[in-house]
């Protein structure tokens, strides 16, 4: 498991008059570019309409530059502003999880300050929320207000503030999904959005570009009645809950490649961080075995970390809605049992980006503590229902966020 809620995007803030909405051309010692697809919202199992993505910011000046604060503002209207990253939002050593340290190292490490020195790059993690899908504009444009050269021969920062790079950001509708589990107390483990957990922070550079295909991907993990993962000597496979179990096809769709040769791991050891065990990952099998499947339209499924032997398609099979595909392991870059689930424009997780989705109907059952998982040792020992709700709420259309228990039908 690349290891765990709801997501956050920063507070809406007022944009000053005052400031100037530069969109057309003009010095910019900070320049802007978009990472990855035009996206869409989505709704989230915190009944917000969700927008995610990132930048990527480059200082081109002489000077060395601080960043102070970038608005998300509709491009039809920049005095309106959807979101505000700033302070601790930006860079805070002290969070673990939550809206901070969006300012990234490259490709995705909490950057130390808001300094980018001149000929340095860094990444922004971009989250914003609205009260519904309708209320989510066209476009966006970033303002940037920053100490930064303000023309090409400044040798010292000054005040500079630019409204730049428009981002398409309802380029369609989220694909409703079957999920690919069944049964109740699954933990939607490392889900979107907020920052602190592996996949919603994974920038890896892949073809030219910094790619965000796990911005969306959910590690599914099942508990007991009582909120256990695991029940008996935690280092077997067999003691994890959610170990074997039927992994479903979420949609139509034709089977593009399978892995299937990757033995499973002892719980509790994440081989990248065992330097024997790393020198084995590669980019094929770092997922371990695996299943990829073309939805149409330009996304792919991917349903990762499967055990080896029993998968039961093989590259050009049609599967329908609902069929088991394979069964939940513990292979690859994981180390405990899970199914990594995640759509993508692509069919291949290198050089793909994560495309965002909704599931068609499930209970939600409550939710687990982002610090309660940051705070379990590796095999996620104890009882993780503090928050289980004796009355799940049936949902529909949503995306279940970082630490939700879902409860799915047999």
């Amino acid at each position: 498991m690349q290891s765990a809620g709801a997501a956050s995007g920063g507070d809406a803030a007022p944009v000053s008059e005052e400031s100037p909405a530069r969109t057309s051309a003009g010095y910019t010692a900070l320049t802007v570019q978009n990472l990855g697809s035009p996206t869409f919202p989505f709704m989230g199992s915190d009944g917000k309409a969700h927008v995610a993505y990132a930048l990527q910011l480059t200082n081109a000046g002489p000077a060395s530059a601080t960043l102070q604060k970038v608005d998300i503002v509709d491009a039809a209207d920049t005095k309106r502003a959807l979101a505000s990253f700033s302070g601790t939002a930006l860079v805070d050593p002290s969070c673990g999880y939550g809206d901070c340290n969006r300012l990234r190292l490259l490709p995705s490490a909490p950057a130390k300050d808001a300094v980018i020195p001149t000929g340095e790059s860094r990444s922004l993690l971009v989250d914003f929320t609205a009260d519904d899908v309708a209320d989510v504009p066209k476009r966006v444009l970033h303002r940037i207000t920053a100490l930064a050269s303000a023309n090409p021969a400044s040798a010292a920062p000054a005040p500079v503030s630019y409204t730049v790079a428009p981002k398409d950001v309802s380029a369609r509708t989220a694909r409703v999904i079957s999920p690919p589990v069944r049964g109740n107390d699954w933990v939607a483990q490392n889900g979107c959005c907020g920052v602190g957990f592996p996949h919603v922070d994974s920038l890896m550079p892949f073809d030219g570009g910094l790619r965000g295909s796990q911005r969306f991907a959910i590690d599914w993990m099942r508990t007991d009645d009582h909120g256990r993962f695991y029940v008996g000597d935690k280092t077997r496979n067999e003691s994890y809950q959610d170990y074997g179990q039927e992994v479903h096809a979420v949609a139509d769709g034709t089977v593009t490649s399978v892995l299937d040769d990757v033995q499973a791991n002892a719980p509790g050891i994440l081989p990248a961080t065992v330097p024997e065990l790393a020198a084995k990952l590669t980019v094929e099998n770092v997922d371990g075995n695996h299943v990829i499947q073309d939805l149409g339209g330009g996304t792919w499924a991917m349903y990762a970390h499967l055990q080896e032997g029993p998968l039961t398609v093989k590259p050009g099979d049609k599967v329908a809605k609902g069929q088991v595909i394979g069964l939940l392991g513990n292979t690859g870059n994981s180390n405990a049992p899970h199914l990594h689930f995640q759509l993508m424009d692509g069919p291949n997780l290198d050089g793909s980006d994560g495309v965002p989705y909704v599931l068609d109907a499930f209970d939600y059952a409550g939710y687990v503590e982002p610090a309660a998982i940051l705070a379990a040792d590796d095999y996620l020992s104890g009882a993780f229902f503090a928050h289980h709700l004796d009355d799940p709420a049936p949902r529909t259309g949503e995306l279940p966020l970082n630490g939700a228990i879902v409860n799915f039908g047999n």
